[in-house]
């Protein structure tokens, strides 16, 4: 058997077990109406539309939330019935059950209650919560326990329970700032606006002489926008059957001697509002659907009804059923059927005026919800609704809501502002800027050495028109950046549970970088999920600025890493936190730091579900952190009018290594080809190759950098041997995973460690000799270990510290420890526990 709306197939003997919903009954199955965050559409290999159960050959949607996949054309047709991931003010709960979603699943997959293979490639089959990831059959996860506990992930989970975001006028990709530009791009070629073409994939323009194709309206909201579904049927059907496949192309299962088909032309004299074409048959007699001149089109309308049946949703969870069902008539207003809903309730003792009725419209890409008025007519509203779309009806519920003050409080980062200024600075530049309105928004947090304040809005409108205004807005020439940020109620957070914090470098690593930040958003709450290109790491660290324990995990390169850690040491005082665990998933080129603490040279498509639980099982080590001070005595190059003044001082921080010499030089070689073209640059392997080449040209220069530099080491001057380069190292690898101390005994220096407070101090001869370092040949000549050091420079040197590469005028280095060490996190060599039950 097959469904003649969704296309499930069933065995005849199976059909008694069918415990999927059809598409046209799930709306109504819907616990919590959640929209679904879909970015611009792509090619999905190997995956199933959720609605009408067919492969995804063409452009197709995907939720970066949650698990659904569906065709251009279906998305309308939705449920609204994505992950609940924060608190919005509407059915606020505590307790979660799972969360299915069906099909998509490897065909290796197995059930969790009868433990045979439930996936499969070639269908829409088997059943996966979204967010403890259990798998089951479709006949097995009605007996699973409701509850869901998160899995084994639960410790690095953030509750949704404890994320709080009022976000009605934004969209789901600005709640949880997703790029729309990273999305899967999809061919140019490609007609993506499948809303417009109805199920032009599904039904073809009949070239069978006995069949007949139509285009269908489901009301004047689709007439407006031309979005039409197209039908197939005999010339010879009934205006019965062809009302019955329209409803079909609606996935609409009432009966469908409710509905009639209605022309364009007929419309037009029942409703101005719908387009008049001045070529439509004048014919208003609908006694049959075909005849010698066939309509263009047509609508489907719901007959008028003296009375109906209304299902009333309570907005709370607790009160023990799902909805009651009422019989409204010509006179219920929403008066009445407040105050017949009540008492079915038990909530008959209370003030009619503690309630309001509320009509939610659950769209796949936005739920809306509106508030009705007390004397409007119930079957007026739901006969205009009909009149709109009558698909429109079929996602449209009525809440019973208590009156409460409710209070808006929208949190927006604003970064790109000048820096070290106060928080009455800030604002005078945001109402000049962006024309703030004081009396709803104030400056509730300030980040002045990064530029960056919290603004507190109390106005839904205000906040969107802030955050438009924005993106188009510059202060001496720098662009301003906005996110949205929710608001994390520590109190509620388990005692056991330390949460992930996940920055992600989209531009590291290829296209790495944006796989695993859709893999990661669907493993944990996307709220714990930052991409780095979109206001850097201070949103992040802001929003777990209460978080009483956290981790941190870095996807990107060293310089990436570095980044974030340079963050989290100016922003270290305003942490609960302050002091949390870094892990690194390396998607840059060299990946020193990575390789020392086990997490390997680079990402090459390891399961991220793996990862986190090597994440959450990694033993926390102590890494020492360096500051470097660059006090230039010459004046810059270029001075204007021959006045000459010093460059300022300059502090940097370092993790890895410096360099002086040869070292410096590559780096900055290869730094400027990048820039020139930086789309070949998408590629460990392209990367080593430019670096090798850069390396060549540079075999037979000599340089004779001793002479140029002076050391001294903890106060004392130290004599350095002929070389072309000197590399102070913080971490025993260098150059893509070399070791340039070596591993052979020495009775002058200590073991080094990176926790032992003393930076190595290496020499090179040149590109021949580091070459040799990096085939492990050779080490590097040894020429100090120490604390603090000061490098005078005589003139002009290449100077990069953690692949980033300047030239440095001539003046005092000074390199000394950077305050605390730094919680960093191994990855465990003992085998991964067992996954918990």
């Amino acid at each position: 058997f097959i469904s003649t709306v969704c296309n499930f197939m069933s065995h005849e003997k199976c059909l008694k077990n069918v415990k999927i919903p059809c598409s046209c009954i799930a709306p109504s199955l819907v616990r919590v109406p959640v929209a679904h965050c879909f970015g611009p559409p792509g090619h999905y290999k190997r995956k199933f539309c959720t609605v009408c159960r067919k492969s995804l050959e063409s452009p197709a949607f995907r939720c970066e939330v949650c698990e659904l996949h569906v065709h251009t054309d279906c998305v309308l047709f939705a449920c609204s019935d994505c992950r609940q991931c924060h608190q919005d003010g509407h059915q606020d709960h505590d307790t979660y059950h799972h969360h299915w979603r069906e099909g998509n699943l490897s065909s290796s997959a197995r059930c969790e209650v009868c433990k045979k293979t439930c996936g499969s490639s070639e269908v829409l089959s088997g059943m996966r919560c979204e967010w403890c990831g259990i798998l089951a059959h479709a006949a097995c996860y009605v007996i699973v326990t409701p509850e869901c506990t998160f899995g084994r992930l639960r410790n690095m989970i953030l509750p949704p329970s404890c994320v709080q975001l009022f976000s009605r006028n934004f969209s789901k990709l600005h709640c949880f700032r997703i790029s729309e530009n990273l999305q899967t791009e999809s061919d140019e070629d490609d007609d993506v606006d499948g809303s417009t073409q109805g199920s032009a994939k599904d039904v073809q323009i009949s070239t069978d002489s006995s069949k007949q194709t139509l285009k269908i309206f489901d009301g004047n909201d689709a007439v407006k926008r031309n979005q039409f579904r197209l039908i197939s049927v005999p010339r010879i059907a009934k205006n019965e059957e062809v009302v019955e496949a329209a409803l079909r192309a609606y996935y609409i299962n009432d009966d469908q001697q409710e509905y009639e088909l209605q022309t364009f032309t007929q419309q037009a004299l029942l409703s101005d509002d719908v387009i008049n074409r001045n070529d439509a048959a004048q014919d208003t007699n609908l006694g049959s659907v075909f005849r010698e001149s066939v309509p263009e089109a047509w609508i489907i309308r719901a007959k008028p009804k003296e009375e109906e049946v209304i299902r009333i949703y309570p907005a709370w969870l607790k009160v023990g059923m799902a909805y009651v069902s009422l019989r409204v008539n010509k006179d219920s207003t929403t008066q009445t059927v407040i105050k017949e809903v009540l008492p079915l309730l038990g909530r008959q003792m209370e003030c009619l005026q503690n309630f309001k009725l509320v009509e939610v419209l659950m769209g796949s890409k936005q739920v809306q919800r509106m508030v009705l008025d007390n004397q409007e007519l119930i079957l007026n509203r739901l006969k205009d609704i009909r009149k709109t779309s009558i698909r429109q009806m079929n996602q449209t519920r009525f809440y019973i809501v208590e009156n409460s003050k409710s209070i808006v409080r929208v949190n927006l980062f604003v970064g790109g502002l000048p820096p070290q200024l106060s928080s009455e600075e800030y604002t005078n530049i945001l109402k000049d800027e962006l024309a703030i309105k004081t009396n709803v928004v104030s400056v509730s947090h300030v980040y002045q050495a990064q530029g960056a304040v919290v603004l507190e809005i109390s106005c839904f409108s205000e906040a969107e028109r802030i955050y438009m205004l924005v993106k188009d807005t510059t202060v001496n020439d720098k662009p301003l950046n906005a996110v949205v940020i929710p608001e994390v109620m520590a109190s509620k957070i388990p005692r056991n549970c330390c949460p992930l914090l996940i920055f992600v470098n989209p531009k590291s690593g290829g296209l790495k970088g944006r796989d695993l930040l859709y893999s990661f958003r669907k493993l944990l709450n996307p709220h714990q999920v930052f991409e780095l290109t979109n206001g850097g790491p201070l949103p992040g660290f802001h929003t777990f600025s209460k978080v009483p324990s956290f981790r941190v995990l870095v996807c990107g390169g060293d310089g990436t890493v570095g980044w974030v850690l340079g963050a989290l040491e100016e922003i270290r005082h305003k942490l609960v936190c302050s002091e949390p665990s870094v892990a690194i998933l390396p998607l840059g080129t060299g990946n020193d730091l990575g390789r020392v603490l086990h997490w390997g040279a680079g990402y090459s498509g390891e399961d991220p579900y793996s990862i986190l639980v090597s994440v959450d099982e990694a033993d926390d080590v102590l890494m020492d952190r360096w500051t470097i001070l660059l006090d230039a005595e010459e004046p810059a190059e270029g001075a204007e009018n021959g006045i000459a003044e010093p460059e300022p001082p300059k502090i940097v921080q370092m993790n890895n290594y410096c360099g002086l010499g040869i070292d410096a030089e590559l780096s900055l070689d290869f730094h400027h080809a990048r820039e020139e073209e930086p789309g070949k640059f998408n590629s460990r392997f392209h990367n080593k190759g430019v670096y090798m080449k850069v390396g060549l040209q540079k075999i037979s220069h000599t340089r004779n950098l001793h002479k140029d530099i002076k050391l001294q080491v903890d106060q004392h001057e130290v004599e350095l041997p002929s070389i072309e380069g000197l590399i102070f190292i913080n971490i025993p690898s260098w150059g893509s995973g070399a070791d340039l101390w070596g591993s052979e005994s020495d009775n002058r220096f200590e073991k080094p460690r990176i926790d032992d407070g003393l930076l190595e101090v290496v020499g090179v001869t040149g590109v021949m000799h580091m070459g040799q370092v990096q085939g492990g040949f050779r080490s590097g000549i040894r020429i100090a270990q120490g604390s603090y050091f000061r490098v005078t420079l005589l003139k002009p040197i290449p100077v990069q510290v953690d692949g980033e590469p300047w030239i440095q005028a001539p003046g005092q280095i000074i390199i000394s420890a950077a305050g605390p060490k730094v919680h960093m996190l191994k990855k465990s060599k003992q085998k991964q526990k067992k996954t918990a039950s």
